[in-house]
């Protein structure tokens, strides 16, 4: 059977990156993705570029999406040895003004989408009796802060915990938990962060990009190869030995 890793938010930006970049590895590609056009482009173009893919559609936020998802990319794909929980939505917005709708969608997609995930990838994992790697997307506000991203912040922060528990409690069943941090990505989620952030501080995009770039040590914005090199090392044999932890991909916007 071949080996299968399993990428949420794979229809576009981050994940998209990851997914062709795993692909090159060797690993059937699963693109899971809220959008089923955008999940079975990508699929489309892995295969056309003579990998094996295939795309699903899912909430994550929902469980039962989740464990569907796991059974049917075994079930099509091969034996799972990758499952990277990469799904996740942003709003900006004050403290004040974040309304009760937005905040519980943010949570309920990324830190329990993630959450989801683990469960239904650990469960396969136990399954199989092979070990297997578990990589979740964490993020620089998760390390420090984000002003006006309230929500995301503390989604992100709670996914670094839930990476430190699931990596003492899977250790024993050889599956190791990581997560990546990104800093800035120019995605199209990035565009609407800039856009919404611009807007509320009163200033132009282009000056709310230039601010933000004036932060980054080496000068420029990260892309989602860049990223999705990180994800590839985690999911290598090179960092079998790695566990619980989560890595900047900043390009030095903060130190540890």
């Amino acid at each position: 059977m071949s080996k299968l890793a399993i990428i949420t938010g794979a229809g576009q930006g981050i994940g998209k990156g990851i997914a062709q970049r795993l692909a090159k590895d060797g690993y059937s590609i699963a693109v899971a993705d809220i959008n089923s056009d955008t999940a079975a482009q990508v699929a489309k173009d892995l295969k056309l570029a003579g990998y094996s893919a295939k795309s699903y559609q899912l909430d994550v936020a929902n469980r039962e999406d989740m464990f569907n998802l796991v059974k049917s990319a075994v079930n099509d794909l091969g034996t799972l040895v990758v499952f990277v929980n990469n799904a996740g939505v942003a709003f900006i917005d004050t403290i004040v003004d974040s309304t009760p709708d937005k905040i519980r969608r943010l949570l309920d997609v990324n830190l329990l989408g993630t959450y989801w995930g683990i469960q239904a990838a650990a469960q396969q994992f136990k399954k199989q009796g092979k070990g297997g790697r578990i990589i979740n997307a964490a993020s620089l506000a998760g390390i420090e802060a984000s002003a006006l991203q309230s929500a995301y912040s503390a989604s992100k922060f709670g996914i670094r915990g839930l990476t430190q528990a699931a990596s003492k409690e899977l250790a024993a069943d050889k599956v190791t938990v990581n997560a990546y941090d990104p800093g800035v990505v120019r995605t199209p989620l990035r565009d609407g962060i800039d856009k919404r952030t611009a807007e509320i501080r009163h200033i132009s995009i282009s000056e709310q990009q230039k601010n933000v770039l004036s932060e980054i040590t080496l000068g420029r914005e990260a892309t989602p190869a860049d990223v999705a090199e990180v994800v590839a090392w985690f999911a290598s044999p090179a960092a079998a030995y790695i566990t619980g932890q989560s890595i900047l991909v900043d390009g030095g916007m903060r130190y540890q």
